[in-house]
This record gives C-alpha cells, sequence and structure tokens, in this order.
C-alpha cells in the first residue's frame, strides 16, 4: 500500500469519528447519560440541567416547560437511525411570550475544549452545528451561538418541515474575530436551542451582535402551544464548514467527561457511603472521598436525603476540591458513631458545572 493511500485512509477513519481526537465539541451530544434523573421527568424549576450536559431555561416563568431524557417514550421504530435516547421537551400550556421572557436548550462549552477555535481574533474557525431535531410544531425555529457573558452573540434559523418526523439540520458560522472569549476551565461558548424568545432576546439570523441574543426574530415559540412537543439529539459543534456524520464515544468516556462537571457519590450503593468509627462526645469522625474524575473545578457539595445515623450527626461535606472531599459528623455520645444511607435515595452530589 502506498504511502499516501496510507494517509488518505487514516483522514478518513479520523473524519468518521476514530478516538483520535475531539471532533465533537458537544459533550452527551446523543443524550445518553442522565446520572440527575436516570429518565424520569424533570421538576419544573425555573433553571437546571436536566440531562447531563444539557440545561434548561426559563426565564420569569415557572412550570412551562419540562424536560425528559426520551419524553414521550417514542419506539425504536420512531427514534433516529442510530440513536436510543434523545432529549424531550414538552410545553405545559399556552403561553404568550412576553418581550423580556427567554425559553432555551443550552450547552456551555468549557473554553479548554474550544480555544483552538480562536474565536475573538483575527484568526477565528468557522464551525457547523448540526443535529437531529422532531417537533409537533413545524415553521422557523431559532437558536444562537454566543460567549459567556453573552455580549456577543450570533442567531441561526432552521426550518422544521414535517410534524413529528426526524430531520437532520446544521448551521455553519464564520468564527467571531471580535469580543471576549474564555479559552481556560470557565464557559467558553453557549449554545443555545430557542423554545420561545421576546423581543430582548431575538435578533436577525445570520449576523453576529454585541447584543444578549438567544433566538432569532420571528422563530416559532414551542411554548407557545399547550402540549407541543421538541425533542433533540445527535448534536455535534466541529470546526469546518461540512457536517461530519456525529463522533460516536464509548459510554465510558462520555460519562467520564459528563462527570467532570457533575457526579453523583453512592446513589444506588448503600453500604458505599456507611462509616463507622468511635468518637467523643462533641468529636468530628471524618472521612476524604476522591471524586471518580477530576472536576472543572472545586465543586459545590450536596447531601441528598436523610441518613441513619447512631451517635453521630447527619453528615457534613466540606473541604472540595477538584480530587475529592471530606465527609465529617459530630460524635454525640463516647460511642461508635454509625452512619450510612438509609436507602439508595440517599446519596452525595458534587457539581461543577458552567
Amino acid at each position: 500500500m502506498s504511502r499516501s493511500r496510507e494517509l488518505s485512509e487514516l483522514a478518513t477513519a479520523y473524519d468518521s469519528g476514530s478516538p483520535f481526537g475531539f471532533r465533537n465539541r458537544i459533550i452527551n451530544g446523543d443524550c445518553r447519560i442522565d446520572q440527575r434523573n436516570a429518565g424520569a421527568a424533570s421538576a419544573n424549576t425555573i433553571n437546571g440541567y436536566f440531562i447531563d450536559r444539557w440545561m434548561v431555561l426559563q426565564t420569569a416563568t415557572n412550570g412551562k416547560i419540562i424536560a425528559q431524557q426520551n419524553a414521550g417514550s417514542l419506539s425504536a421504530a420512531n427514534r433516529p437511525a442510530g440513536f436510543t435516547n434523545y432529549l424531550g421537551i414538552t410545553s405545559q400550556s399556552a403561553y404568550s411570550i412576553t418581550s423580556s421572557d427567554n425559553f432555551s436548550v443550552l450547552q456551555q462549552i468549557e473554553g479548554f475544549n474550544v480555544a483552538d477555535l480562536g474565536w475573538g481574533t483575527a484568526n477565528a474557525q468557522t464551525v457547523t452545528l448540526s443535529f437531529l431535531v422532531r417537533s409537533s410544531l413545524t415553521g422557523t425555529f431559532g437558536g444562537a451561538f454566543s460567549n459567556a457573558g453573552v455580549t456577543r452573540s450570533y442567531p441561526f434559523s432552521y426550518t422544521i418541515s414535517s410534524a413529528n418526523t426526524w430531520e437532520l439540520k446544521s448551521v455553519t458560522v464564520a468564527g467571531d474575530t471580535s469580543g471576549t472569549w474564555a479559552t481556560d476551565n470557565t464557559c467558553g461558548i453557549r449554545v443555545w436551542f430557542g423554545l420561545g424568545a421576546g423581543s430582548t432576546y431575538s435578533g436577525t439570523a445570520g449576523a453576529w451582535a454585541a447584543a444578549d441574543l438567544r433566538s432569532a426574530t420571528g422563530a416559532v415559540s414551542v411554548v407557545g402551544t399547550n402540549g407541543a412537543t421538541f425533542y433533540i439529539t445527535g448534536v455535534q459543534l466541529e470546526a469546518g464548514s461540512v457536517a461530519t456524520p456525529f463522533e460516536r464515544r464509548d459510554y465510558g468516556r462520555e460519562l467520564i467527561m459528563c462527570q467532570r462537571y457533575y457526579e453523583e457519590i453512592g446513589r444506588g450503593a448503600v453500604s458505599s457511603l456507611a462509616m463507622h468509627a468511635y468518637g467523643l462526645n462533641g468529636q468530628t469522625v471524618a472521612t476524604w472521598y476522591p471524586f471518580a474524575v477530576t472536576k472543572r473545578a472545586a465543586p459545590t457539595l450536596t447531601v441528598v436525603g436523610t441518613f441513619l445515623a447512631t451517635s453521630c450527626g447527619q453528615p457534613v461535606l466540606d473541604a472540595a476540591t477538584v480530587s475529592g472531599f471530606r465527609r465529617y459528623q459530630t460524635a454525640s455520645a463516647n460511642a461508635v458513631t454509625q452512619s450510612e444511607a438509609n436507602d439508595t435515595g440517599d446519596y452525595f452530589t458534587a457539581s461543577a458545572e458552567l
């Protein structure tokens, strides 16, 4: 085999999603990872992550949409070929958008993962966003790219032609040569998919603007129709002006990438959180928990549920670093202190989300 042919075949393998690089800058683009809810419907909160790396925003008004992995439980025959999961949005009322409203699905990409694109410089690279989308509504939908401060934004539009049918879309954008775009462990690029945006957050599609724009003017409002659905999967953001096939990463690697931002410790494994030690009354008994994956930044720690506790108080979590955290409890008697999760609903979480 000639050297030129070897290089050609290597390039083809790389472009089709080999493990040599990080072509797709979106994490969990096929919506497989759902640490928080394990496929259950989300609570009606204003802002929140509902599957890993995907955030849903509801400004000002609570409970207008519900987000869920595989909402509507589409059969395998009604899911895109090669994809078993998707993020589903369902409108809960026919809500009339006001000028200051913004309803969106959003992924915030860490600056380290897009630094090579050179946005904010004269060498800013062109990128292409591709995705599979399905909605009960048809027409022109909107979205946007923005920096972390949302002082620079690029609204885009795309058309859904047939209701309740998966359609492949792509949007190519010339990189921004202006503004501030982070290249560290903070947010580098935000990718927005609009579900309903007022005039404050809408702008002309196809041009960079020095404004906080999150969708295109005139885009369909999903929240404007009671029961309307919006499903998305296969989301990919890559350098270049051509949408290539979705980069498939193995489940373990994708989970590791998600755990950089969010991890659950001990969920579904009661014994893993058990603590038994002798403590004097008023003293603390402590242990150190390493994270499965180094975090983006020192995370926020949360105790979920109420632990069984003998001769000690409830767990307190502190001293978080990117590598782990301390768990301690205060002894209430000169005795062996014991603490463990009551059931699989008691666990710890660590969030270093952007």
